[in-house]
C-alpha cells in the first residue's frame, strides 16, 4: 500500500511521516532545531519539519493556549523568521488584477472578521488504527480551538474581480520543498467554497499575531474541513478556468469516495478515492487519562470533548457495559458551530477495572462507528474507550 502512489509518495513518506509506532525518542523542545520560545509541553513527533503535539491536559481549556497549540508542517525548507514589512500576499491567476498586498493593506483595507474554529489535523489519534498504517503517529493531540481574527477571502477574492468561469482557487506558503523531486505543498477548493464568507485569511490566533510555527503571518482558515487545508504562511493565491490538479489534491489526503467515516477494509481497498474534506464526527475521552486511578464510592467525574464539521454536536454518551446501554452526558455551551463541544459524566466506581466507551451525535444524526479503519490513517472516529482502575 505504501507504493501506491509511485516513487515520489515513498519519497515523501521517508522524509516526512514518522512512521514507527513507538514513543517518540525524545520530547523535550529543546532538542528541536526549530525550537522558540512560542511552544513549550510538547510531545515531538519530528524536527524536520517540525510536527509537535497538544497533551490532553490543555484540552481542558475553551480555547487551546498558542505555545501549546498543535505544529504540523509537511515540508522542510521552511523559514525560520518572515519580515512583516516584506511580506506580501500575491493573488494572480484568472482574475481581472493581480493583487500584492502587505499585511497592513490586509489589516487596514479589508473588514475584520474573527471565528472560533477548531484545527484538527487529518491524521489526529493515526496510531490508534488497527492495524497499524503509516504516517505521523498522532495521538489525540492533533489539534487545537482557536479564536481566529482576520479578512474573508471573499473580500480579497472580489478585490482581485474573478472573471467569470474561474473553477477553482489554490493556496501555498513560504515553506518549500527540500528536494526538487518533491512537490510543493499546495492545496485548493472549489470557487464556490473559496467565496462561501466563512473561509478566511487569519492573522491574529487567540488575541494575538499568528506563532510562527502556526503559520505566521497569515493562515488559511477553512472551517468545518480538516487542518491539511488550512496552509500556514499563506504568501500566494491563485485563481484558475479549471479544477488545480497537483499531488497534495490528487494523490496525497484521499479518502474513499462515498464511504462515510471513510471507511475500508485492509482486505477491500476502495477503488475510487476522492480528496479529503468535512470534519467527521467524534468525541473523546480528556480527563481523567487513560488507566488513570479513581477512588471507589467516590463520584467521579469524566471530561471530554465531541465535534464535526459544523452541523453542531446534540448528544453524547457514555457506556459502561461495552455498548448495552448509554447515558447522556451534559454539554457545555457551544462555543460556535466551527469549535467543539465540551461536555462532562459523572458517576460513582465500583472497585476494580472500568471500562467506559463515549459517542457523538450531531445534529444530522450522524453518530460514531465501533470500528473504523482506512490505509492513510484519516478521520478516525470510531467509538472511544476509556480504562479507569477504582481503588479504595
Amino acid at each position: 500500500m505504501m507504493f501506491r502512489y509511485g516513487p515520489v509518495y515513498f519519497l515523501l513518506l521517508i522524509f516526512f511521516s514518522c512512521s514507527s509506532n513507538t514513543e517518540t525518542a525524545s520530547t523535550d523542545l529543546k532538542d528541536s532545531i526549530f525550537f522558540n520560545d512560542e511552544k513549550k509541553d510538547m510531545r515531538v513527533l519530528t524536527d524536520r519539519p517540525p510536527n509537535f503535539e497538544t497533551p490532553l491536559k490543555y484540552f481542558l481549556l475553551d480555547f487551546t493556549p498558542n505555545d501549546v497549540f498543535f505544529v504540523r508542517w509537511h515540508l522542510a525548507g521552511m523559514p525560520s523568521s518572515v519580515d512583516e514589512n516584506q511580506f506580501r500576499l500575491v493573488v494572480s491567476g484568472y482574475v481581472n488584477r493581480e493583487l500584492s498586498l502587505s499585511l497592513a493593506d490586509l489589516k487596514n483595507s479589508f473588514e475584520p472578521v474573527s471565528l472560533n474554529a477548531l484545527c484538527v489535523c487529518a491524521g489526529n489519534a493515526r496510531s490508534f488504527f488497527d492495524p497499524n498504517v503509516p504516517g505521523a503517529q498522532w495521538k489525540n493531540g492533533a489539534m487545537g480551538n482557536a479564536r481566529w481574527k482576520g479578512v474573508k477571502l471573499k473580500d480579497v477574492l472580489e478585490k482581485a474581480g474573478i472573471k467569470n468561469g474561474a473553477i477553482s482557487v489554490s493556496f501555498n506558503g513560504l515553506d518549500e520543498p527540500p528536494l526538487a523531486s518533491v512537490p510543493d505543498f499546495i492545496k485548493s477548493l472549489s470557487i464556490d467554497h473559496a467565496m462561501d464568507g466563512e473561509v478566511m485569511i487569519a492573522y491574529e490566533m487567540n488575541g494575538e499575531p499568528l506563532p510562527l510555527l502556526n503559520g505566521y503571518p497569515l493562515k488559511l482558515v477553512v472551517p468545518g474541513w480538516y487542518a491539511t487545508y488550512w496552509v500556514g504562511m499563506l504568501n500566494e493565491i491563485k485563481v484558475y478556468q479549471e479544477p488545480y490538479k497537483g499531488f497534495w489534491m490528487d494523490k496525497a489526503y484521499q479518502i474513499p469516495e462515498n464511504v462515510s467515516n471513510g471507511n475500508e477494509s485492509p482486505d477491500a481497498l476502495a477503488k475510487k478515492t476522492v480528496p479529503i474534506n468535512k470534519i467527521d464526527v467524534r468525541s473523546l475521552f480528556v480527563s481523567p487519562e487513560n488507566e488513570s486511578t479513581v477512588q471507589q464510592g467516590q463520584p467521579c467525574t469524566v471530561y471530554g470533548l465531541a465535534f464535526d464539521g459544523g452541523d453542531g454536536i446534540s448528544s453524547v454518551e457514555i457506556s459502561a457495559d461495552s455498548g448495552r446501554t448509554w447515558s447522556a452526558c451534559d454539554l457545555n455551551p457551544s462555543l460556535g458551530k466551527y469549535s467543539w463541544r465540551k461536555w462532562k459524566y459523572t458517576f460513582v466506581p465500583g472497585r476494580g477495572k472500568i471500562a467506559l466507551q463515549a459517542k457523538a451525535t450531531n445534529m444530522k444524526g450522524e453518530t460514531q462507528p465501533p470500528h473504523q479503519w482506512n490505509r492513510s490513517g484519516y478521520m478516525r472516529n470510531e467509538i472511544e474507550f476509556l480504562t479507569l482502575n477504582a481503588t479504595d
